[in-house]
């Protein structure tokens, strides 16, 4: 026997309205831009590939990030990391929720992880496997407010830079292991030129940065550059200004870097490798 199901006058309205409202209203779609970049050491030496996407959907984001040595470098020193961030879009920038981060090293491996959602006060921990001369790591104890993971630390400045501000600003950072602060300051507007070894032309905005560590284990390695110059360029409509070169200090020396492809938001670009 078929059973009619039948509704009050007013719930029909409902129920049609509601219908009419998700029919009209489709999921939103991801605003997804891609990044690569190549990274060189001295006499212009190939050392290592970064590979970044940045994600948007309504008032949240997610980034993930992969650096992975290449060629020579890399037969003389492994290291590859892979880390992602997402959170929420901020009328001041982004608040992350979650950070996490494998390396690999040719000393040993290393895995962190922060939640920064518990009352945004950073809590997390950091594991590495026992192993000669490396120790086995352990929890660090919470920051104080308001930092934010590595990845949502250059987000910052990407968006504040998008939107009209400069790049003058101080990210109190946490991945995890370590605390440090990142300082940057804006170095105005400059010309690139598609020289010798100079991948993007055009016009850009000089950011200098500097790393000032907190606390962390003594006397470790770290992979975070210390200091160095980033330009940005507006490549797409938006609210981001993406990193166009770059030239850092490292423990592994001097670098420079240079935006070989990116895509999205109605860009597809590729530059000289």
């Amino acid at each position: 026997m078929a059973v009619e199901c039948r509704f009050p006058p007013p719930l029909r309205r409902w129920a049609l309205g509601a219908a009419l409202a998700l029919l009209a209203s489709p999921a939103i779609a991801a605003d997804k831009i891609t990044l690569r970049v190549e990274v060189f050491g001295m006499g212009g030496l190939h050392v290592a590939t970064d590979r970044t996407v940045i994600e948007e959907t309504g008032s949240t984001y997610a980034i993930t990030g992969d650096l992975k040595t290449t060629g020579l470098a890399g037969m003389f020193k492994e290291f590859q990391s892979h880390s992602t961030a997402r959170g929420r879009l901020a009328s001041t920038g982004a608040q992350p929720e979650a950070y996490n981060a494998d390396v690999k090293r040719d000393t040993g491996e290393r895995h962190d992880k922060v939640d920064f959602r518990a009352s945004a006060t950073a809590s997390g921990s950091s594991t590495m496997p026992a192993k000669a001369g490396t120790g086995t790591g352990g929890a660090v104890t919470a920051p104080p407010r308001d930092t934010v993971d590595p990845l949502t630390a250059y987000f910052l400045v990407e968006r504040r830079l998008g939107t009209g501000g400069n790049c003058t600003l101080s990210v109190p950072v946490f991945d995890g292991r370590h605390r440090y602060t990142l300082r940057f300051t804006d170095a105005g507007g400059q010309k690139l030129s598609a020289t010798t070894g100079q991948h993007y032309s055009g016009e850009a905005t000089a950011c200098k940065m500097t790393r000032e560590n907190v606390a962390g284990p003594p006397a470790e390695k770290v992979e975070m550059p210390q200091r160095g110059t980033i330009w940005y360029a507006r490549l797409a409509p938006g609210d981001l200004m993406l990193p166009v070169k770059v030239e850092l200090v490292t423990e592994i020396g001097s670098v420079t870097g240079h935006l070989a492809e990116m895509h999205g938001r109605g860009a597809d670009l590729k530059f000289k490798d």
